[in-house]
């Protein structure tokens, strides 16, 4: 289950992973070191946008978004394509990536939410590193319970010698227990209502809870009461009014607007310190419009999906959130046509035109989901509102598209549904959206069906083992009390 023992210690929260020789017992002496513990917990929010490739071309964001099958990839790498053909297997990389990563940081975070209480420093500092330990936490377990299901439950330091050495998998309502329980703490921990470091603020939190609420209210728990707690905790962030759009979408992904404006949380990179693949991932195969010493062309969007946003919308205009065409690196007036609508959402200038290294930040919360949550949510309770349409009418306007109106509660579930796809496009949102509604977007007729069995626009029709991960191969091998998901 990876190593449930470690100790993160880093001088800088933006660091990279540094492992601690100290002994755990002894490691948490004093403030300093519950600082650094916490500050190495960080390193757990890069979860889906870290360099762990398993070959070439593959990053977790990147299996996230072909699961949803509104992408494609050119075919250098095989796991991405296993996806693609839904031909993969428990013992695909991803899967152990991302279960091996997740459960290290909640490692960390079990050690600092056990020792730092004991520490003898401010009580206020103490309360705030112990909040921002919950919310890593709920984080990780919120991607854990939802890609596998039912997965172990640990909430302790763990040795040689622990029970949950080898755990057994825990019902999902429980996990979901603990992650609500684990948000709810953080919001009472004194942080932050706005943090525009990259640390953990109390909106944050509240961001991700309004998020898992609204999935519990859908499949698999559907508790439908979560919808009125979704939409009350977005609008307690969306009241507050310190989430401002930003005019242009080149803010999205760009050095100058990190941790600004709309942008709520992301995982944090800065050159020198720590970097990403991001950028190259979403360049066609090495067409020789950057410095990058790869360009992968790992998750290319389909026609069929950049066709799908309406007429006029201001995101399918080149350079917004897709490019067709560039100028070549090393010959500036020669211009280079994909044949293709690349994610320019992504395509990080600064780097692609100058060091080479990618340090741009992954969005994990920024405020158009909050207030999508909002929209969907209240109306789920009962029928939209005036502030439900104030909240999809102001995406839509910066997109330059018509407000909506009068439309009745299916219609304006379609609509916020592909207002979801369309505005959050490629931020690791619509697979998680297809497990909880059960829906998937058939970009062709731009409506929504049944997921299982709908052959979308990536070419396959969608089976029902992949609404889960399957728990990887090694561990069920050296665990026997873990159980696999059906189909694998």
């Amino acid at each position: 289950m990876g190593l449930l023992l470690t100790v993160v210690g880093c001088s800088n929260f933006l660091d990279q992973d540094i492992r601690s020789t100290l002994i755990p017992s002894t490691y948490f002496a004093n403030a300093n070191q519950a600082q650094a513990a916490i500050d190495g917990l960080y390193n757990s929010l890069r979860l889906l946008s870290s360099n762990t490739d398993t070959g070439y071309g593959e990053s977790g964001w990147v299996g996230l978004e072909l699961f949803a099958q509104h992408a494609t990839t050119l075919g250098q790498s095989q796991y991405n394509n296993q996806i693609l053909n839904q031909t993969l297997d428990a013992a695909n990389p991803y899967f152990s990536s991302v279960w091996d990563n997740a459960y290290n940081g909640i490692g960390a975070a079990n050690l600092s939410i056990a020792r730092i209480p004991a520490i003898t420093m401010d009580e206020t500092a103490k309360k705030a590193l112990l909040g921002q330990a919950y919310f890593i936490r709920a984080f990780l377990y919120y991607h854990l319970v939802r890609l596998y299901g039912d997965v172990p439950l640990i909430v302790n330091p763990v040795d040689g010698t622990s029970p949950d050495l080898y755990p057994t998998r825990t019902a999902q309502a429980d996990v979901y227990k603990l992650i609500i329980s684990d948000l709810q703490t953080a919001e009472q921990a004194g942080l932050p209502v706005v943090e525009r470091t990259g640390r953990i603020s109390q909106s944050a939190v509240k961001s991700l809870l309004a998020s898992v609420y609204l999935t519990t209210a859908g499949y698999p728990l559907q508790i439908k009461a979560n919808y009125q707690l979704a939409a009350d905790k977005a609008a307690e962030v969306i009241d507050a009014g310190n989430y401002p759009l930003f005019t242009q979408y080149i803010s999205l992904h760009n050095n100058a607007d990190k941790n600004a404006g709309e942008l709520i949380l992301q995982a944090q990179y800065q050159f020198g310190i720590a970097t990403n693949a991001i950028s190259p991932l979403i360049i066609p195969y090495f067409v020789g419009i950057s410095k990058y010493n790869d360009e992968f062309g790992a998750l290319i969007p389909t026609n069929a999906f950049y066709n799908s946003y309406e007429a006029g919308d201001l995101r399918t205009k080149e350079q917004q959130f897709y490019f067709s065409s560039y100028p070549r690196i090393k010959a500036p007036y020669d211009i280079v046509n994909f044949n293709a609508h690349a994610l320019y959402k992504y395509f990080h200038l600064e780097s692609a035109l100058n060091t080479a290294d990618c340090d741009e930040n992954w969005t994990l919360l920024r405020m158009p989901e909050v207030m999508l949550i909002y929209a969907e949510a209240i109306n789920e309770v009962g029928a939209a509102t005036p502030k439900a349409y104030d909240q999809i009418n102001a995406i839509r306007k910066r997109a330059q598209l018509p407000a909506l109106s009068g439309l009745s509660q299916d219609a304006f579930r379609t609509a916020v549904w592909k207002e979801r796809y369309h505005e959050l496009a490629y931020e690791n949102k619509a697979y998680f959206d297809i497990q909880r509604t059960r829906k998937a977007y058939n970009v062709v007729n731009n409506s929504f069906v049944d997921a299982v069995g709908f052959k979308g626009d990536a070419g396959n029709a969608f089976q029902a083992k992949y609404l889960l991960w399957g728990i990887p191969t090694a561990e069920i091998a050296t665990n026997s009390k873990l159980t696999q998901n059906p189909g694998y």
